[in-house]
Order: C-alpha cells, then sequence, then structure tokens
C-alpha cells in the first residue's frame, strides 16, 4: 500500500509541474503575441500620422482613408479590377507600384476588404496588416515577413 501511495504521490507531483509549465507557457505565448500586434498597429498608426492619412480603423485591422468615394460601381470578390497603386512598407521604401488587371480574389485578404470601399473612380489610402497581407512568409527580397504595408490604390475599372 505504501508504494502504492508513493508512486500516487509522484504522479501528482509530476501532474502539477506539468500544469504550472503549460500555464506559464500559456501565458508567455499570449504576451508575446500581443506585444507583437500591437507593435504592428503602432506603427501603422505612426506612419499614417507621418503621412497626413485621416484614418478609418475597419474591423479588420486594416486602416484606410477614402480620398475619392469613386461611382456606384463596387467590385466584389468574384470581379477582375484594374488598379493603378503603389506599395510602401512602414519605413517608406516604395516596393512596388504600376496598373494591374486581377481578379480581387487572387489579391492579398488586406485588397480584398479595403478595394470594395471604393467605386470605380475612387481612391482609397490603406494601410494593412502583416496578417492581412504576405504574413510572415513576406513577398521575394521587397517585402520582409511581418511587415504591414500601405497602399495608394485608385479603381480604374470593374468586370
Amino acid at each position: 500500500m505504501t508504494i502504492f501511495t508513493q508512486k500516487l504521490a509522484k504522479k501528482s507531483l509530476f501532474s502539477s509541474i506539468l500544469a504550472i509549465f503549460i500555464a506559464f507557457l500559456g501565458i508567455f505565448t499570449i504576451s508575446a503575441c500581443s506585444k507583437s500586434s500591437v507593435s504592428e498597429s503602432e506603427q501603422m498608426i505612426s506612419f499614417a500620422k507621418k503621412n497626413s492619412i485621416n484614418y478609418t480603423t475597419d474591423a479588420s485591422g486594416i486602416l484606410y482613408e477614402i480620398i475619392t468615394p469613386g461611382n456606384n460601381t463596387h467590385p466584389s470578390v468574384s470581379n477582375t479590377i484594374t488598379v493603378t497603386y503603389v506599395g510602401t512598407l512602414m519605413n517608406g521604401s516604395q516596393f512596388d507600384a504600376g496598373t494591374i488587371t486581377y481578379g480581387l480574389s487572387q489579391l492579398i485578404p488586406g485588397w480584398q476588404i479595403a478595394v470594395p470601399k471604393i467605386g470605380v473612380g475612387g481612391e482609397i489610402k490603406v494601410l494593412i496588416p502583416s496578417s492581412l497581407g504576405y504574413g510572415s512568409a513576406g513577398a521575394g527580397a521587397s517585402i520582409p515577413g511581418n511587415s504591414p504595408l500601405y497602399f495608394d490604390i485608385k479603381l480604374t475599372a470593374v468586370k
């Protein structure tokens, strides 16, 4: 009976230590995640202020300012859009610019949220958190992982 009680006590002690370890690991993980999210949000807000962007915060986490609303033809994710845009990192370096025609569903989630806010002829400035951009993978050599992005987008056509 004594051996059984000792084994039970050791098992109980091990379970208690394991539970405490898991609790600390959980707290550490949640803390680390929230710090990086706050930091990214702060970067985006700082960029907006430095660049005189009078932003509105979307529930998704994007910040945007509609410069010109455009007409009543707003795209949906199933449409093909033509846009002229400039893409910039939070440090101010431009990573891309041009005119493209793509299905909106083929573009990053941040664009899928932002572009339908304007109609044809409209212009929007949008700051996109990395989770709605290229995430931790980044994109090529010009967009590092976990980078929030800024785009100035002019919607010229919807098909």
